[in-house]
């Protein structure tokens, strides 16, 4: 039941995104094509499992590979058909839909006001401010700021003062993107980089500007924090070395002296954990953003929950958001899954770890890919499997952990990042509140549960042109990665397990 919904959900999505893909004509209809091959290989894989019929590791591999390359070829032929104009005054039309036209401005605004930009109803901030507690934008700077706007780019029609800074609402007069890199051009030039200029959606949807002293934007860590970053990796360390004790049947804690024995796999842990850091970092580099240290949260049972990790640089767009969020769990999760299915393929009779086959139900995807590769030997009482096996296991919670879609984890940055804030604020109370239901069969659950609530419950903060949405490709990337997430964490139910052979 489980594995048809997460099928219909997937099925759904895609649906959904056949629907939005409709209006770009051919153009859209291929983008949304290399999201369905993207998805593909998966939703046959759990389609056949949820019916009893499991596919040979070769034809797994087959299907992946069919998969990349049609999703090559149609994203060649998509970067062609971006340079027709008429697709372009398609897409541009789109983007725009929800924007006023030119014909809700009012006809009675003099030339000169257009010209200049100037607001067709502004206020001084002291006369807006006279009963706050704020500290208004200095006469000269507002001056400056009012004069970047243009008929061709944003005509401001209304200026409120906003946190030392302030607040433009008005018409956007062209392609978001456009429009944030000319008017910050402009400041820069009237202002220098006293200023950072954000283009957001307001709460009924209308682009607006806000103006914002570059002073509050984020800061660098400080030496404390580096420090406790440290020290969490140094604990981080010694609960991954606990971990792989517990697997190998002994305490490390009460039995120091068998160190060696616990440290192939703990390093493993700790490889896997800083592979998925160094997919956030080579990303960010490439961007030129500053990330903080990682800051890792150890635990026993499987080493560490992951890493939370700071913005200290404000984000360009939502694609760049996506882009870094992304990395690390795609970087950690092939990792892992490279580790587990060679060690199922290395797992034999003289294996060094014995589990019961109930260890494979915990995953779906575990599961499936146990069946796969270790045949009927999944009918076994006990199973001997490879260590690598373990450490594949261990890596793809971890991730998928991390996926989840809650406040700033990195799934909770993937889905503001494809979905929008609003979207995201639900996925977190709705991640949260099967948090809190899972408590009762997994107290995995309660301690994920409660880092969330208390330490990343809140929203990335916005990026500096937040209206541009990222592309089809990352869309459909987003969701093949919240439909392994889910995977890896929902457990093969007792009668999809029998009859399947997983289980003596």
């Amino acid at each position: 039941m489980v594995t048809v919904l997460i099928l219909l959900i997937a099925l759904g999505v895609l649906g959904w995104g056949l629907y939005r893909s409709l209006p770009l004509g051919k153009f859209g209809v291929l983008a949304w094509l290399q999201s369905v091959l993207l998805m593909a290989p998966w939703l046959l894989f759990f389609a056949l499992f949820a019916v009893g019929i499991y596919l040979n590791l070769a034809a797994v591999l087959l299907l992946l590979l069919i998969s990349i390359t049609g999703y090559v070829l149609l994203g060649r032929r998509l970067r062609s058909l971006s340079q027709d104009p008429q697709v372009q005054e398609k897409m541009a039309m789109l983007k725009n839909s929800t924007a006023p036209s030119a014909s809700s401005l009012d006809a009675t605004s003099s030339t000169d006001e257009t010209a200049e930009g100037s607001p067709a109803k502004s206020v001084t901030p002291s006369e807006e401010t006279a009963n706050l507690d704020v500290i208004p934008m200095p006469a000269e700077d507002l001056k400056a700021v009012q004069g970047i706007f243009g008929i061709d780019t944003f005509f401001a029609t209304e200026t409120l003062p906003y946190q030392e800074g302030v607040i433009f609402k008005g018409n956007l007069r062209g392609e978001a993107a456009d429009v944030h890199e000319q008017l910050s051009s402009l400041l820069k030039d009237r202002v220098g980089d006293r200023y950072n200029l954000f283009l957001v959606p307001a709460p009924d949807s209308r682009p607006t500007i806000v103006v914002l002293p570059s002073r509050n934007g984020p800061q660098p860590s400080t030496t404390a924090q580096r420090l406790t970053a440290l020290l969490l990796a140094l604990l981080t360390f010694a609960t991954c070395m606990e971990t792989a004790g517990l697997f190998l049947g002994f305490d490390l804690l009460n039995e120091a002296s068998r160190y060696s024995e616990a440290f192939p796999l703990g390093i493993g842990i700790v490889l896997i954990l800083a592979a998925h850091e160094l997919g956030h970092w080579l990303t960010a580099e490439r961007y030129q953003v500053r990330l903080s240290p990682p800051f890792f949260i150890p635990t026993w049972q499987i080493g560490s929950f992951g890493a939370l990790t700071r913005f200290e640089t404000l984000l360009k767009n939502r694609s760049i958001l996506f882009d870094i969020s992304l990395a690390g769990p795609a970087v950690g999760g092939v990792v892992s899954l490279v580790a587990l299915v060679i060690g199922l393929v290395l797992s034999g009779p003289n294996s060094l770890f014995q589990v019961p086959t109930e260890f494979f139900q915990g995953s779906i995807l575990v599961g499936m890919l146990a069946r796969i590769v270790l045949g009927e030997g999944l009918q076994q009482s006990i199973v001997s499997i490879h260590p690598l096996t373990i450490l594949g296991w261990l890596g793809l919670v971890i991730t998928a952990l991390n996926l989840m879609p809650a406040g700033q984890l990195d799934g909770g940055r993937v889905m503001q990042a494809v979905y929008g804030r609003k979207v995201a604020r639900w996925s977190t109370i709705i991640t949260l509140i099967v948090l809190g239901i899972a408590t009762f069969a997994n107290p995995l659950a309660l301690y994920w549960a409660v880092l969330i609530l208390f330490l990343q419950r809140g929203l990335e903060r916005p990026c500096l042109e937040e209206i541009s949405e990222p592309d089809d490709a990352r869309a459909a990337l987003g969701l093949l990665a919240f439909f392994l997430m889910a995977a890896t964490l929902l457990p093969v139910t007792p009668a999809l397990a029998g009859r399947l052979g997983i289980g003596g």
